[in-house]
């Protein structure tokens, strides 16, 4: 009886996923880890690592600081990717504006934007291999604004601009890279982040957590981001610009 065989999509890929132990990331290695990759998880945090390691057969791991300056050289020593997936970030500080520190305020800056613009640079200055595509997970914060979390809004927005500058760099020297930016649109409840930022709002406005989230409604998914990277990944060229959107109506073009 003959049957009709899909083949998986990253098939013998090597895809790395910096912020890969939890969450997003996490959704990310299982998805890419289920269409054939050869994946490597990078985080900072040992047990989720390992956690990670023993739920998927076959996923590698590394831990370290993805801020560090020599984290680039490592990852890359340790697999050189046909797709990079830049997810990690801090959790914001979330207080109103004039209540914030400016270490508080600044915390994503130091993480999310200093991790894609070193992973970026790394990218066009080793260079990566022409082809790789390097995807930089952003949120739809960097269009509607988030004020109970100092800078996260604008870091987020900054790794829209740098996927745009590093496509440029790339174009100019003739590396053949693909930079992206993918942007989740609403809030997720069911990580960290989302936990946080359901939290803060909710707080805001004097109501309950489990009301807020009704209030907000359907929201995409870790699962439909981790889809969304897997199709830009096996497809970079498919679709014009360089920043996207994912939501419940699916990919859309930013820019």
């Amino acid at each position: 009886m003959n049957q009709s065989i899909t083949p998986k999509r990253l098939q013998n890929k090597n895809v790395v996923v910096i912020g890969g132990s939890k969450g997003v990331g996490r959704a990310i290695v299982a998805a890419n880890h289920a269409q054939g990759a050869q994946v490597l998880a990078v985080a900072r945090q040992e047990e989720p690592l390992l956690k990670l390691a023993d739920d998927f057969s076959g996923v590698h791991i590394l831990g370290l600081d993805a801020t560090d300056e020599s984290a680039p050289a490592k990852v890359f020593a340790t697999l050189s990717p046909d797709v990079l997936v830049v997810c990690a970030g801090a959790i914001p500080h979330t207080a109103p504006l004039q209540e914030q520190s400016w270490e508080q305020f600044s915390r994503n800056w130091n993480s999310d934007v200093k991790m894609s613009l070193l992973f970026s640079q790394a990218a066009l200055t080793t260079p990566l291999a022409s082809g790789t595509t390097i995807i930089l997970i952003s949120s739809g914060a960097a269009i509607g604004g988030s004020p109970l979390s100092g800078s996260y809004a604008g870091s987020k927005r900054t790794q829209m601009f740098l996927a745009q500058y590093a496509q440029k760099e790339s174009d100019r020297l003739n590396l053949g890279l693909r930079f992206l930016a993918l942007a989740p649109m609403g809030i997720m409840p069911n990580t960290d982040l989302g936990t946080t930022a359901v939290e803060a709002y909710a707080a805001s406005i004097g109501m309950d957590a489990k009301d807020y989230i009704k209030g907000i409604g359907t929201s995409q998914t870790p699962e439909d981001v981790a889809n969304a990277v897997v199709e830009l990944a096996s497809n970079p060229t498919s679709r014009a610009g360089n920043v996207f959107l994912v939501s419940v109506k699916g990919i859309e073009t930013l820019s």
